[in-house]
């Protein structure tokens, strides 16, 4: 078994690391305020920052907001790399740039670890469950090395290419779940206007070329009205910034993402940054002076 450093214990995070845990392996953390009961019972550990964190462990994984925060976590004062043994493995599991991330690989890589970027999707269900789909970029020996572990907490592994490229992943993943969120909401938006009854109209959809998981997740999520976030609007926000710093550097149009993006952002301006991300729809509903269902 293996002794693993884990930096970010989020709504996803949490579940992640119990997972973890319950497969044998032991745990330390960097100490922010009390730590989750249940992850203490199964015997997590404590440090005082990521350079202790990394001193204590074969193997670190970080699991936090953004490119910054990963940035400070392996690299800031008392960042991992200050306490970094050679071969150590480091993976990291947050959604963030693509470029950066490349640049972070090197840093680790001279510093005499192996580093592998492993984004996720599958949202707070998909940690809970253990059925996250993983995006790794990472050398072929770095992704034999963190494989074991990754299947521990997701369903679908996939290595995608060099460093960078599971991050590269993340972003068309991102853009594809937010454009069929908003067409989701617009769908279900326009049934409601014209009278039908939504529930019934995405109980036929999902039943045709429609179907997704969106419409059945997200869809029902829409017609509940249940908005408590499994996945943010302020962080699918920072992943669509990504997608579209990206497409500028790459002289790439990509029209649909900026309008979901505008969308997120009315969101946002109404007090929605940590709505979950189904909460689009109240951006369209305002548009529309229309709510589904009434």
């Amino acid at each position: 078994m293996s002794k693993i450093g884990f930096i970010g214990l989020g709504i996803m995070g949490r579940p992640m690391a119990g997972h973890l845990l319950d497969a044998g392996h032991s745990l330390v953390t960097v100490k922010r305020g009390a730590l989750d009961a249940t992850l203490a019972e199964k015997g997590m550990q404590e440090a005082a920052n990521p350079k202790a964190v990394a001193q204590a462990s074969d193997i670190i994984i970080t699991m936090v907001p953004d490119t910054p925060d990963v940035e400070s976590v392996l690299f800031g004062e008392n960042g991992v790399i200050e306490g970094l043994k050679p071969g150590t493995l480091v993976i990291d599991m947050s959604s963030i740039a693509p470029m950066q991330t490349q640049a972070f690989a090197k840093r680790i890589t001279e510093a005499g670890g192996e580093f592998v970027d492993a984004p996720v999707s599958g949202g707070e269900g998909g940690a809970i469950n253990a059925a996250l789909t993983i995006m790794v970029g990472a050398t072929d020996k770095g992704f034999e090395s963190a494989k074991p572990l990754l299947e521990i907490v997701g369903k679908t592994i996939t290595h995608i290419g060099g460093h960078g490229a599971g991050q590269t992943c993340k972003v068309a993943n991102q853009i594809v779940v937010a454009l069929t969120i908003e067409a989701v909401a617009e769908g279900l938006l326009f049934a409601s206007k014209a009278g039908a009854d939504v529930a019934k109209v995405r109980e036929s959809l999902l039943g045709g070329l429609a179907q997704s998981k969106i419409l059945d997740v997200h869809g029902e999520r829409m017609i509940n009205r249940t908005f408590d976030p499994g996945f943010r609007i302020r962080l699918h926000q920072k992943d669509l910034n990504l997608a579209l710093e990206g497409a500028r550097s790459l002289n790439l149009s990509l029209p649909g993402t900026a309008n979901a993006q505008q969308l997120f952002q009315a969101c946002v301006a109404n007090d929605g940054a940590d709505w979950d991300h189904a909460g689009i729809l109240r951006a369209l509903e305002k548009l529309a002076n229309h709510e589904i269902g009434q």
